[in-house]
This record gives structure tokens, sequence and C-alpha cells, in this order.
């Protein structure tokens, strides 16, 4: 089969490699499609701990079984699905204590030891495969991984009806994150981005208020929650001053792992702000597939484009540049699209 192969830090190509064969509890999967993340780069360029070169990127994969291990009794072939890149140990404290995001032996596919699915194929343990119904599209159901994302986001949340949410970025977990808020009980939600074109996909897929700074935004007091996407530091310390007294941050976005930010610990104290964390997938992954078949995404005005295998330096660029909106890698594609 074609693959894109990273072989080290800052180094990929397209290469043909051994079809992968599935174990006797494991799924092959001819991969659909799959989501282009900023977690991709932080792999690529070596920024990531946990990731082992060579490897195979990719990790939001949505795609139809083309074969079964020998043990496997839940799918057949021709089923169409969602797969959870999520590999914990199910031994340590952390996945004992029901943490296993936290997993003191964590891997993920296509991100730190095992191979993920910008490939034509892919294989996955049957507990992370998900049957999707027929009248979902196939391609677009690749952004159920990240919604999966979202959804541990808000599970961690102390959410309250009627509180005014406040989302810096506009990318993919910015956009899901905004759509996700009215469903939580927000009164208002506000999306900053400095990119004209991402403020408009907001805007798109129904947030009413987008601005290129807090500061457009008259909120007396701040908001109730704050949520960085970004992970840069320049938004996460203005994102901090943002917060109402009592009120939540959440650090959603993936931070270069030197990163620093500067922030008041007077001012948390004081105004007793909850500051917290949310890292991958926990227990989300069935609902986040429910609510996709349910609507609860404007999955068509958030995939711009669809790259084939040959164009992946073309997708790399484009993501880089911060062009478009959701980029995907379409194995089975001949040419590259754009959807929009």
């Amino acid at each position: 089969m074609r693959a894109i192969v990273f072989s080290g830090p800052g180094s990929f190509s397209l290469e043909e490699v051994p079809d992968p064969v599935p174990g006797p509890r494991e799924v092959l999967v001819r991969v659909e499609a799959v989501g282009l993340c900023g977690t991709d780069i932080h792999v690529l360029e070596g920024e990531f701990e946990p990731t082992v070169f060579p490897i195979i990127p990719g990790h939001e994969t949505s795609g139809v079984v083309a074969g079964i291990g020998d043990q496997v009794t839940e799918f057949a072939v021709g089923d169409r699905v969602s797969v959870d890149p999520t590999l914990t140990c199910g031994e340590c404290s952390f996945c004992a204590n029901g943490r296993a995001n936290l997993c003191e032996n964590w891997n993920g596919s296509g991100v730190a030891r095992t191979n993920g699915s910008t490939a034509e194929l892919t294989v996955a343990p049957v507990k992370n495969v998900h049957r999707l119904s027929d009248d979902v599209d196939l391609a677009l159901a690749a952004l159920i991984e990240p919604l999966s994302c979202a959804i541990h986001g808000y599970d961690l949340l102390p959410r309250r009806m009627g509180e005014h949410y406040l989302i810096y970025g506009a990318g993919t977990m910015g956009l899901m994150m905004a759509q996700l808020a009215p469903r939580a009980g927000a009164a208002t939600v506000t999306v900053v981005d400095r990119n004209p074109s991402r403020l408009k996909a907001a805007s798109d897929v129904g947030v009413e208020t987008t601005v290129t700074s807090a500061d457009e935004v008259e909120r007396r007091g701040g908001w109730d929650t704050v949520i960085d996407c970004t992970g840069v530091v320049a938004a996460i310390e203005d994102g901090l001053t943002r917060v109402r007294r009592g009120g939540t941050f959440q650090q959603f976005g993936v931070a270069p792992t030197d990163a620093v930010a500067r922030f008041s610990p007077f001012r948390v104290y004081n105004d007793e702000i909850t500051v917290l964390g949310s890292m991958a997938v926990l227990n989300s992954y069935s609902r986040a597939v429910e609510m996709f078949e349910a609507g609860a995404l404007r999955a068509d005005a958030m995939v711009s484009h669809a790259f084939s295998l040959d164009d992946y330096a073309e997708a790399l660029a484009m993501f880089r540049a911060g062009t478009g909106r959701k980029l995907q890698i379409r194995p089975q594609l001949d040419q590259s699209i754009a959807m929009l």
C-alpha cells in the first residue's frame, strides 16, 4: 500500500509499504479520509515526546472495513467505521482510576509508537472501531475524532446555563468548541481569531460574534468561560485576563512543550479563577459518533480541501499558512479537490 511516512524530525515521504495485517482482535480499514491536525505538525517536527520514528501519521480516521481478525465478530467487511486512535495500557494507576487519557504508557495511532492512517489501509483494535450509519457522509466522518476531544473538554468544564463563552481560535477545534457551547448552555459565544477567513468560517457555522480582539466586545467583568484553542502564548496570556471573577480558563490548544505563559497568581487566588487543561479523549468517542450523526456540527461547512496522498506536501504547506478550513487527506483520491 501507499503511505506517508515520517522518517525523522522534519522529514517525510510517500512510500510503498507492506499492507498491515489484522491480528485476532483487530480490524483492517480502507481509509476514506484522515484529517490534518496541528498534532501532526508537532509530530513531524519532533516536538511530541512520545513519538518514535519512523511512523505513519494520521489519527482522525474514517473508512470501510476491509478485513477482520479471526476472533472478530462485531464487524464485517464493508462496514462503514470511525476509528479511535487512543491506545492505553489499562494497567497503570491512571487507567485504574478512570483517567486513561493520562496513561503512563499512553500511545496513539499516528502520534506515538503505532502507525496511523495517512495511508490506503490502517489497522485498529476492535474496541477502537465504531460503526457508522449508512446516511453519514463517510469522508466528513473523519471529524468525529476531534469532536470526541471537544466533548471531553466540555466534560471537564463546570457548565452552567446562561454563561458567556470566549473562544480563542477559529480553526477546527475552535469551531467545534463554539458549536458545542450553546448545547452546554451558553447564552453567548464570542470567537477571536486574527485570520479573517477563519472568522468567516466561524460565522458560517453559526457563531454570532467574531472578532480579531476581545477588546472589540463590551463584556463588563469578563467572560464566565474562556477557552484557548490556539496553543499560542500571546492568546493564552490575553485569555487569562478576560476571565470574570469565579470563572474558568481552559487550556485546550496544544502549545509547544517549552512554551511559558505569564499570568497573575494573585488574580487566580483573589478572583477564584479555575484553570484547567484538556488532553485528548476520555470515554467520549461513542458519544461523538452519536452527536455527529445527530447533526451537532455543520460538518459540510468545516472541510474545505481534500488532498490525495501525492499532494501531502501541498496540504502541509496550506495548513502551515492557515489557509482553508479543515484539510483532509483522502487516500483513495487520484486528484486533490477544493470542497468550498
